[in-house]
C-alpha cells in the first residue's frame, strides 16, 4: 500500500499578498496625508531662519487683501478681539499663531499683537522656513 499523500507541501514564498498590503497601505497614507495639515490659508510668509515648536489654540491669518481669518473662518476687523477672547477663553496656556502674508502693512500685524496683549495671549509669528 502507498500510504504517501499526492499533494507536497511547497517550500516556496508568495509575495503577491505582501504587496497588496504594501499597496494599501500606501493609498491610504496617500489619502489621508492632505487631511493633516494645520488649518491654514495659503499665504506666502516671509522667511526667517529660526524654527519654532509652540503649540498653538488658533491661527489668525491676514491675506494680502488686508482679510483677516481665525483658523479658516472670515472674520471682520472690529469683531476680531470678541472672537479672539471667545474662542480663547477655556484654554490653559492661550496661544495665537499669527500668519501674516508678505506685503501686509505692519499695523495689521501689531493690532493683533496689541490684541493678545491686552488678553494675555501668547503670539508666535509664522514664517518660512529657509
Amino acid at each position: 500500500m502507498n500510504l504517501r499523500g499526492r499533494n507536497k507541501v511547497s517550500a516556496t514564498f508568495s509575495m503577491s499578498s505582501m504587496t497588496d498590503i504594501v499597496f494599501l497601505l500606501l493609498i491610504f497614507f496617500m489619502l489621508t496625508s492632505p487631511v493633516i495639515t494645520p488649518e491654514a490659508l495659503d499665504l506666502i510668509l516671509p522667511k526667517a531662519k529660526g524654527k519654532t515648536t509652540n503649540k498653538h489654540n488658533l491661527s489668525v491669518s491676514i491675506n494680502k487683501d488686508l482679510e483677516i481669518y481665525i483658523n479658516k473662518d472670515r472674520v471682520s476687523e472690529s469683531n476680531l478681539e470678541r472672537n479672539l477672547i471667545d474662542r480663547l477663553k477655556d484654554a490653559e496656556n492661550p496661544t495665537i499663531i499669527l500668519r501674516a502674508e508678505e506685503g501686509v502693512p505692519v499695523e495689521k500685524a501689531v493690532k493683533v499683537m496689541d490684541i493678545a496683549n491686552r488678553n494675555r495671549f501668547k503670539v508666535v509669528l509664522a514664517v518660512k522656513p529657509n
